[in-house]
């Protein structure tokens, strides 16, 4: 385990880069300010200042994208109280969760659980059951997220007055939608929404899966009652 000074890097920090890539983005982005846990947080992560998500990490308190729509996890702050290592502790496992959004969607870097192609990133969205390869790596993850790429992305997750009802969230609450968007009834205009946590987001997705892959045993059963990926 490497220590804080191996971590801290004041001479080349990730920071800088961040800042220049926000000048120039096309969407909106708000640097948290870090928390006073935030050298705990770096430690428990084990990623340089230099790298992206240790700037992420330490330097900021998460960060705020296209009006809070996306969400990266830092050190924690009141209107994303989630710490990058705590979010992760007994939810992840062969993976590792860095950031979600405002409809429920979670995106994480691939530790080996979900395919091959290691330290890329995948996304779990919320009208589909199975993670989705990005092929990007971390830092061009968010790169991406500035651009104009995200709207193309989230283009079928949104509805004429998504901004408006996305500002009313903080960064621990999502968008819960039922029927559910994965479900052939559920869609992002015709489905009840209301806020709900993060959190209840998550693990409800998870006993669901475990509920359907027990009632369907045979390889792919649980894929019959959901959308095609995107």
């Amino acid at each position: 385990m490497r220590s804080l000074s191996e971590l801290v890097n004041t001479e080349d920090p990730g920071i800088e880069k961040i800042r220049e890539w926000i000048r120039s983005a096309v969407n909106d982005c708000v640097l948290l300010p870090p928390s006073a846990e935030r050298e705990q947080v770096l430690l428990q992560t084990q990623v340089t200042m230099r790298s992206t998500m240790g700037a992420i990490a330490y330097e900021t308190g998460g960060v705020m994208i296209d009006g809070g729509w996306l969400r990266l996890l830092g050190s924690g702050h009141p209107t994303l109280n989630r710490t990058l290592p705590g979010w992760n502790q007994k939810r992840s496992s062969g993976f590792y969760l860095v950031a979600d959004d405002a409809v429920g969607g979670f995106f994480a870097i691939n530790g080996g659980a979900l395919g091959e192609d290691i330290r890329n990133m995948y996304y779990w969205a919320p009208d589909s059951l199975d993670w989705e390869p990005l092929k990007l790596g971390f830092t061009e993850f968010f790169v991406w997220a500035l651009s104009e790429r995200l709207a193309q992305f989230y283009e079928p997750l949104r509805w004429a007055s998504w901004r408006e009802e996305a500002a009313t969230l903080s960064g621990d609450r999502c968008f819960g939608f039922y029927p559910f968007l994965w479900t052939k009834e559920g869609s992002v205009t015709t489905s009840r929404r209301e806020p709900i946590r993060v959190q209840e987001a998550y693990d409800m997705k998870v006993d669901l899966l475990q509920q359907l892959s027990q009632a369907n045993p045979e390889p792919g059963g649980a894929r019959s009652a959901t959308k095609p990926h995107r």
